[in-house]
């Protein structure tokens, strides 16, 4: 582990943090590795949300009572 790495504590449910184990143990990897891996992951997709939101800033909006009436309107209901 390189000195730039920070230490925390994270409390698993014990079916998760047995197959977490389990993977960990089958991959030839840490539980750390796997973690920081799933944490990577979860914030690229929290980036890529808010570069969709931030594309569709300009469209208009609808309510979902807009939606439904517009979907009867067209005879999708």
């Amino acid at each position: 582990m390189s000195k730039a790495t920070k230490r925390s504590t994270v409390y698993f449910e014990p079916e998760i943090h047995n197959a977490l184990r389990l993977k960990a143990a089958s991959t030839h990897r840490s539980v750390s590795d796997l973690v920081n891996e799933a944490v990577r992951h979860a914030l690229r997709e929290d980036q890529e949300d808010l570069a969709a939101f931030e594309e569709r800033i300009a469209e208009p909006t609808m309510s979902y009572e807009a939606l439904l009436e517009n979907l009867k309107a067209h005879g999708k209901l």
